[in-house]
């Protein structure tokens, strides 16, 4: 990563919204490395910060320059739009002078997201990010991993799964360095993997036997909602499987490469990296056989 320059953000407060989130804390340790006065911005924070409660925006954005935009759990949440129009008009008012937003690939709602951002009549940088590979290690597919079974409604359609920890990596460029505004960074992993590919991957690093069973999207939709799982989640997946995920996003960008000149991590490195932490050990979790 290249070090700060004079010309950039010399003065105020770098905001990370969704800073306890996925990429929100990566973004929050870099910067921390980095040495950049950073808030975390979160509902648990002081001062706490709620994407449907406007009245928690003010205090948030005071004395901030530079913002990371985290919207959770995902920018095609029915509302999202809405929410990121009017905080965008207020983090203007408020003199914030750049904007990095997460977006996500192939997603109409994100991209009505970019373009609000893009017209702030600010410094703006959108990282637009494919399939997390991180999901499978500390999100929605966690717990089917560690029991040995995943069960998804996805085919044989590829996707070009990207490491969180990359996407980090250039949110924090963009922050922090000139040359970054007005850029597009379509971030994705260096390789297409189908979903059953990426499990094979996982129990080859972990050293398991890891099922992986394509199931109609009808009972993927039932299980998670009788799984509890919070209706905007559950409204996610169900989205993501039934109409992100049929080829639109069936091609690697080069987001990682511009921003940062170099290479992003293969999927099998991510795999390796988790399965050394001990992440994925279920010594005494009876295992299955492998798809």
């Amino acid at each position: 990563m290249k070090t700060m320059n004079s010309t950039q953000l010399s003065h105020g407060l770098t905001l990370v919204l969704g800073g306890t989130g996925k990429t929100g804390r990566r973004v929050v340790e870099r910067l921390a490395n980095c040495g950049v006065p950073t808030r975390v911005a979160s509902r648990a924070a002081e001062p706490s910060f709620d994407w449907g409660d406007q009245s928690t925006w003010d205090a948030v954005l005071d004395g901030v320059t530079a913002v990371y935009v985290s919207y959770a759990p995902d920018l095609a949440i029915p509302g999202a739009t809405d929410s990121v129009r009017a905080f965008t008009e207020r983090a203007v008012e408020r003199g914030v002078q750049r904007l990095v937003l997460l977006s996500g690939r192939g997603e109409a709602e994100a991209q009505r997201c970019e373009r609000i951002v893009q017209g702030a009549g600010i410094e703006w940088t959108v990282v637009r990010a494919s399939w997390f590979d991180q999901n499978f290690s500390e999100g929605e597919f966690l717990d089917m991993v560690l029991g040995g079974a995943i069960t998804l409604p996805a085919g044989d359609v590829p996707e070009p799964f990207v490491d969180v920890d990359d996407i980090a990596d250039v949110a924090v460029a963009a922050l922090t360095e000139d040359g970054h505004a007005g850029q597009v960074y379509e971030v994705t992993g260096p390789r297409l993997l189908t979903f059953k590919e990426a499990v094979a991957e996982i129990a080859r690093a972990s050293g398991r036997e890891i099922q992986y069973t394509q199931i109609p999207h009808e009972a993927f939709a039932a299980g998670i909602a009788e799984s509890g799982a919070p209706d905007d989640i559950a409204w996610l997946l169900d989205y993501l499987f039934s109409t992100v995920l049929d080829g639109r996003n069936a091609y690697v960008g080069d987001g990682i490469q511009r921003a940062l000149g170099r290479e992003p991590a293969d999927f099998a490195e991510y795999a390796r990296r988790i399965a050394e932490s001990g992440v994925w050990d279920v010594s005494s979790s009876p295992q299955t056989a492998v798809a």
